[in-house]
């Protein structure tokens, strides 16, 4: 996962679910630290980039580029 880009928009799939049960997180930001809003309950939380890279298992939806 170290070679992929994150932009915001982009909605990535964490290996452990949130409490609310849902996997799918939408970038809000990126930078140092990343952004996330969780899909499932609209939850938001900001998480250090070494710790964001470890947990991410894939991009589910890219944000649309134009």
């Amino acid at each position: 996962m170290l070679d992929v880009k994150f932009n915001v928009g982009d909605v990535v799939r964490m290996k452990k679910a949130h409490p609310c049960g849902s996997f799918e997180w939408e970038i809000t930001r990126t930078g140092m630290d990343f952004g996330l809003k969780c899909k499932g309950c609209g939850h938001f939380v900001m998480i250090a980039r070494p710790k964001f890279i470890k947990a991410v298992k894939a991009v589910v939806a890219a944000a649309d580029e134009q």
